[in-house]
């Protein structure tokens, strides 16, 4: 009998452990498939992210860390917008032997939130047009502004109105880039356009560099990477293309200035407040022509009327500001590239 208790007592202890085992067996099974699924929905979060800063890094690790992967991970993760995925994952992987399947399925929303968090980080993110600085105002846009076919002519309302058609236009271009402090490349009889543009360096809208300070500036071409014998406009097109035929004569653009970039006495449309009269400003020319390869001062306007005129010969006559072949452009900086 003592022998048939100690069998039955054997049975229940044996039997007693088996169960227990299975159950053990049971709870690993659940929070191995429940952390995984985390540690997925993590790794994809962090594929998604991308590279993010090691600093970013180091926030969402620590939210993590913090809260096992639960719903504040999430928030952590919105914030870093990094590799919240990763901590998403970790935080699933530690469910498997801390706790509850629950935990793990927390994680999971983390790594969601890491994915939003990385979406939003690219929308917003940097761009390779980062320093666009520079860029000669296009025929569309100078008439888009005006509301005008043939443009402002000499009045553009003097230089906080030739500043603000500057800044309206690469807002148009690039948006964000209107903050930077844009100044239009012209001279008067109070105020010298190279005095007025900051120091440099400038980049066209293609991030190619113009000059990296006024001595590149001052030359008969910009000494930069940009294409110096076409000068492009706000959309980073050489300006020559203008309507697309590649051989528009539109290199006529005003500056009121000398090579110098500063005023030397002459006409400047009643210093940009003038459309009429037949005493035109200095103009140099976006791209070289036989008249004239300076950037800056390659000869004088006819005059300060609006006009366009994409096909002409010699100098132009009238009174048009275009008339020499141009249509009243000009030169836009930015102060901080």
């Amino acid at each position: 009998m003592k022998n048939s208790s100690r069998s039955v007592c054997q049975f229940a202890v044996w039997l007693g452990f088996l169960l227990g085992g299975a159950s053990a067996c049971g709870s690993s099974d659940s929070g191995i498939s429940s952390g995984s699924s985390a540690g997925s929905s993590g790794t994809s979060s962090s594929a998604q992210a991308g590279s993010s800063s090691v600093g970013g890094q180091g926030q969402t690790n620590s939210g993590g860390s913090a809260n096992g992967g639960s719903a504040p991970t999430a928030a952590a993760g919105t914030s870093a917008g990094g590799s919240t995925g990763a901590s998403g994952s970790s935080s699933g992987g530690s469910s498997t032997s801390g706790g509850s399947p629950g935990q793990a399925g927390s994680a999971a929303q983390a790594g969601s939130a890491g994915s939003v968090a990385s979406a939003g980080a690219a929308g917003g993110g940097a761009t390779t047009t980062a320093h666009f600085s520079f860029f000669v105002t296009s025929l569309e846009a100078i008439r888009r502004e005006s509301k005008n076919q043939n443009g402002y002519g000499g009045n553009l309302g003097g230089l906080a109105g030739a500043d603000a058609i500057c800044t309206r236009i690469a807002e148009a271009s690039l948006a964000g880039s209107g903050a930077k402090g844009w100044k239009a490349f012209l001279s008067t009889s109070k105020e010298n356009a190279i005095e007025r543009i900051g120091t440099g360096p400038w980049y066209d809208r293609n991030d190619k560099l113009v000059a990296s300070d006024t001595a590149g500036l001052l030359q008969e071409r910009p000494n930069g990477m940009t294409t110096i014998n076409d000068l492009p406009n706000e959309l980073g097109i050489p300006n020559r293309a203008g309507t697309g035929t590649g051989m528009d004569d539109n290199h006529d653009t005003i500056t009121g200035s000398n090579t110098q970039g500063k005023w030397d006495g002459g006409a400047t449309c009643s210093d940009w407040t003038s459309a009429s009269g037949s005493d035109g400003p200095r103009v140099g020319h976006s791209w070289p022509a036989n008249s004239g390869k300076n950037w800056i001062q390659a000869h004088t306007a006819p005059g300060c009327e609006p006009s366009v005129a994409l096909v002409q010969t010699g100098g132009g006559s009238g009174d048009g500001i275009g008339n020499g072949g141009g249509y009243g452009g000009f030169y836009c900086f930015a102060l901080k590239p």
